[in-house]
């Protein structure tokens, strides 16, 4: 039985290759192939694939590559396949990338090539070539194969190249953006235009920095897998990254807006393309400032106070030190006591809210509060002392 399975095999394996006499027949039977023909037949098919009704290139140059490509696979089959690169699989591959057909398409329409000679070959056989036609089967599917790997290569080669040159041409319009301080309306309009932005598209505006600008990268990889559209640029040693505000409103953009206030990162809005640097640099500013035990983002309503510390600490203005001093008069419970009912009353305005939030009575809040403002000569319950406090505290 085995030896009865393995002369079957032999037999099929032998009647699948060209025999020795082939040739001459096989070579007349692909001079019968009407090239008009393949390519009209492969027209009235091609124009009904998805991408390419109406096709996104002129019809007269489907044709032309159509009858080249005919022309080229035959070439092939009579030659027993390609032994290297051809132009018009270069070509075909290249001008459909360009003409934004997708790859799907491209392959459904290629397909139809095979479908086409397969169909013509049989047709102008006759009876007598059945086993001859058989026999090279093999040559003909991995002629055809090796034409739609090489049209498949070249798309997604240049595929490659267009977004590396669209990458390179929005990088340096963003880089020209960020190095103009005061670009004219013409300007922001050009920029927007090339990004394809309106020029007062409010923007959602994200930094991180250090450690945290592994999280930020995943997190714009996996917008633009989702389908969204994100813009970066390095500020030193900060990653600044941009979307849409609009198309962060909708799927997938709700659930990267929850993943973005989960982050370690600074997080503003921009009114627009003009007002982009600015809101790059006050993100930049909060990612800085977010403490070493926080894991959520930095807005500008949480961050706001840490900015204003920061900026007056570096101008060398100590803005609690005579607070500080006046504490340290006291002991160690009484100073946690009176800085606890102060930190809760700039939390809320309220006496009654800091009263339960700390577990007492509300005279006993406003006699910290009180003692405070006696001991500091800062008095928590008015507004314009109570920032100094807020900021220094931040």
């Amino acid at each position: 039985m085995v030896n009865e399975q393995k002369g079957n095999v032999d037999d099929r394996q032998l009647r699948d290759r060209p025999a020795p006499g082939d040739e001459q027949r096989w070579l007349e039977l692909l001079d019968a192939l009407d090239l008009d023909e393949l390519t009209e037949r492969f027209m009235s098919r091609v124009v009904t694939v998805s991408g390419y009704d109406p096709a996104p290139i002129p019809v007269s140059e489907l044709r032309r590559t159509g009858r080249l490509s005919f022309s080229t696979l035959i070439e092939g089959l009579r030659a027993g396949g390609f032994d290297g690169p051809v132009a018009i699989s270069t070509e075909v591959g290249v001008s459909r990338a360009r003409a934004g057909i997708p790859l799907e398409a491209l392959m459904t329409a290629i397909r139809h090539d095979f479908n086409v000679l397969w169909e013509v070959l049989t047709r102008v056989a006759s009876q007598d070539d059945a086993e001859l036609v058989i026999r090279h089967t093999g040559i003909v599917l991995s002629t055809v194969d090796e034409y739609v790997s090489q049209v498949q290569q070249a798309y997604t080669a240049e595929l490659a190249r267009m977004r590396a040159e669209e990458y390179s041409v929005q990088t340096g319009l963003i880089a020209s953006l960020f190095d103009d301080p005061d670009p004219t309306s013409e300007r922001l309009s050009t920029i927007a235009s090339g990004l394809g932005l309106e020029a007062d598209s409010p923007l959602l505006v994200i930094a991180a920095a250090g450690e945290d600008l592994r999280a930020l990268r995943v997190l714009i990889s996996d917008y633009a897998r989702a389908g969204g559209t994100m813009f970066t640029h390095h500020l030193g040693e900060v990653l600044i990254a941009f979307t849409r505000d609009s198309e962060s409103r909708g799927r997938p953009g709700e659930a990267f807006e929850r993943r973005v206030a989960e982050a370690r990162v600074g997080y503003v809005r921009a009114a627009g393309i003009g007002a982009l640097r600015r809101s790059a640099l006050t993100a930049r500013d909060l990612a800085e400032v977010i403490a070493p035990d926080e894991t959520s983002a930095m807005t500008w309503r949480r961050g706001w106070a840490r900015l204003a510390a920061r900026s007056l600490n570096a101008a060398g203005n100590p803005i609690l030190g005579d607070v500080d001093s006046a504490l340290a008069d006291c002991g160690r419970v009484e100073r946690e006591r009176l800085i606890e009912a102060v930190r809760a009353y700039l939390a809320s305005g309220s006496i009654g809210a800091s009263a339960t939030e700390l577990f007492c009575h509300r005279n006993t809040v406003a006699n910290r509060l009180r003692r405070f403002a006696e001991l500091t000569g800062v008095d928590p319950t008015v507004p314009a002392e109570a920032a100094r406090l807020v900021v220094g505290w931040a």
